[in-house]
């Protein structure tokens, strides 16, 4: 695989291993950090990614593979679509113009790619307790080698790091947990602990004690006394600054300090290395340090596609995505409904409730990174007769099953959940496709379980939530563009649980659910060659299915073909299998999904032509079923 990005600079070239940055002169890191945010600006214009973040950890990560030594030592990043950097470090430099491409380096850690990623992660939350997990580990094995987690401040409002912070004390004497201190999460990060942070950085008393901090490390660094004077730092902080917090729980702090002073980085990393007590070290970081697109729109470049780089341009989109008609939408039926909320996990310009949030924003309500805590959020402004809307991408809801299940829809509490980025999540891999939420929610007793086929009837399945369903609902729709339809300024709800005949035909009935049905007008276009006429069934419902229109097309058809994206495994096919099996219907059914696997990342035309989900495939395995 070739790119105009592939060559490196001459310092990062020399990387081949952690070692190579242990052996640099301390004089040549400027220089290092330099050539990799240049490599990264370049490299991401080619083929998008997680510019802000990696730009952000540079000095950090540099300073983290001088002191600690991969992969015995165990560096976990939280998230880790800021390990950008980390994989240049490891030997993958040479690869890195794959990234995010098929069959190229993964845009997260993954265990299965080298053994410098010690966790592989995709979801926040993941890092302080699956490193905790690690130290316990390492403590029953009677060995001694370093645990990090690198953890953002936005991730510190979620429950499992919450939930972890308060065993670090209890569980092991040796952890090391870095707070990465740049404000953001993909939008600017919320909440009271966010708050917090920033309030800590804008006082006198934090410029005074970081600046006499530092002092004082500089000068004793190496000395026998170092770690005395650690304590008296970190007891004057506790004196000085609401820190106390992490005191309680068990754990030295340092910091805060500049994350982009690589030397003095690596000083205090020392220090701390050889500390025999759990450790949290604070650092402040700029998110899209050194590219200025990057630092004045960090969310925009949180996660971008190919961009121009002279100027962070990128193309204009052909259509509306499904994010901004559900923004649009829901703000325009919040118009004349005053008991309409929306809510977010941390989400508001990914799922485009920016725009509901700019027009309401007392109505709009942001939780930070933690989804169940926004789905029982919900749950309890519908208890008070209110309209909530939680939109979070399909991959994150999958945290709120239980709320979904418990609070929501055993109290029949008309929670509106509706996830975005259902299906699959080109370039982004496992972590993000939402492939799975149509066998996770379906068993779910009286939901109303929904995908539009285009943008339109986005709409309509808004107004439907709004208008007469009175219990617990969700709805699915893909990442990107629509089909490019007009969006009515007054959508009318739908009938619950109608499916819609698009064609007629005599052969065999094609029932596709959401952005499926234009591969089932494209399939039926190449079956029309073969001499096979296809009736074409645009489902709309998942739950409750269409049991009227499926079993007269069963009984009017030779073969029933399902097509859905989402795994074959518990999803809507296996709902039509189960009703006609439960009728005695003999109609044999074809189910067309992705595999029951983890599928990898790649574009999308790449990755359905590889799983056969495109027309032509599609045609061959109907035309090749058994009479």
């Amino acid at each position: 695989m070739t790119s105009p990005c592939s060559s490196l600079p001459p310092l990062l070239a020399s990387i081949q291993s952690p070692q190579d940055v242990k052996n640099l002169p301390a004089d040549a890191l400027p220089q290092l950090a330099e050539e990799i945010r240049a490599t990264l600006i370049e490299t991401l214009s080619h083929t998008g990614g997680h510019l802000a973040p990696n730009l952000g950890v540079v000095e950090l990560s540099i300073a983290l593979h001088r002191v600690f030594s991969t992969p015995r030592d165990k560096i976990l990043y939280d998230v880790s679509h800021q390990s950008y950097v980390h994989k240049l470090l490891t030997g993958r430099a040479g690869e890195f113009h794959t990234i995010r491409q098929f069959g190229g380096l993964c845009g997260f850690m993954k265990r299965s790619e080298s053994e410098h990623d010690a966790y592989g992660a995709g979801h926040a939350g993941t890092a302080l307790s699956a490193g905790l997990g690690m130290a316990a580990a390492r403590d029953l094995a009677g060995e001694d080698y370093h645990v990090v987690s690198v953890v953002g401040d936005g991730s510190f409002g979620c429950g499992t790091t919450l939930e972890g912070l308060n065993n670090i004390s209890t569980t092991t004497r040796r952890f090391i947990l870095i707070l990465n201190d740049n404000d953001w999460s993909i939008d600017r990060n919320v909440g009271a602990l966010s708050q917090y942070f920033s309030n800590l950085q804008q006082t006198d008393t934090y410029e005074w004690l970081r600046s006499r901090a530092k002092t004082i490390i500089e000068r004793l660094a190496g000395s026998d006394t170092q770690k005395q004077v650690a304590r008296l730092v970190h007891a004057a902080h506790g004196f000085i600054t609401p820190l106390s917090f992490f005191q309680e729980l068990g754990l030295t702090y340092y910091g805060p300090i500049d994350g982009h002073d690589v030397r003095k980085l690596e000083k205090i990393l020392r220090i701390i290395a050889r500390q025999d007590t759990p450790v949290i070290l604070h650092v402040i970081t700029e998110k899209g340090r050194g590219y200025a697109p990057a630092t004045t729109n960090p969310c925009k470049f949180h996660g971008v596609g190919k961009y121009n780089v002279e100027d962070g341009s990128t193309g204009k989109a052909a259509a509306a995505t499904y994010s901004e008609v559900f923004g649009r939408t829901l703000t325009r039926l919040a118009e004349g409904d005053p008991a309409i909320t929306a809510i977010t996990a941390a989400m508001p310009s990914g799922t485009r409730l920016d725009i509901f949030r700019e027009r309401f924003p007392k109505r709009f309500f942001d939780t930070g990174i933690a989804e169940e805590h926004a789905a029982l959020f919900a749950c309890g402004q519908a208890s008070q007769g209110l309209k909530p809307y939680l939109a979070v991408y399909s991959t994150f809801m999958q945290r709120c099953v239980d709320m979904i299940m418990h609070d929501a829809a055993l109290q029949k509490l008309p929670v509106r959940f509706c996830m975005d980025r259902a299906g699959l999540s080109p370039d982004d891999g496992p972590t993000h496709h939402g492939l799975f939420d149509i066998a996770m929610l379906r068993c779910i007793p009286d939901l109303v379980f929904m995908q539009p086929a285009d943008e339109a009837e986005l709409a309509q399945m808004l107004a439907t939530m709004n208008g007469i369903i009175d219990r617990p609902s969700a709805i699915r729709y893909p990442r990107g563009c629509g089909e490019g339809v007009e969006v009515p300024a007054d959508p009318q709800p739908l009938p619950i649980g109608k499916a819609r005949v698009l064609e007629e035909g005599a052969d065999i009935c094609l029932l596709a659910l959401g952005n499926m049905n234009r591969l089932a007008a494209e399939t039926a276009e190449i079956l029309k060659g073969s001499g096979i006429s296809c009736t074409r069934v645009n489902a709309r419902f998942i739950c409750p299915l269409d049991e009227e229109c499926i079993l007269q097309m069963a009984e009017r058809h030779r073969l029933v073909v399902t097509l859905e994206d989402h795994v074959v495994t518990g999803g809507f096919g296996s709902a039509v299998l189960e009703l006609l099996n439960s009728r005695r219907t003999s109609t044999p059914v074809l189910c067309i999904g992705w595999p029951h696997a983890f599928v990898e990342h790649g574009s999308q035309q790449l990755l359905r032509e590889k799983y056969e989900l495109t027309p032509h495939a599609v045609a061959a395995k109907i035309l090749n079923h058994p009479r």
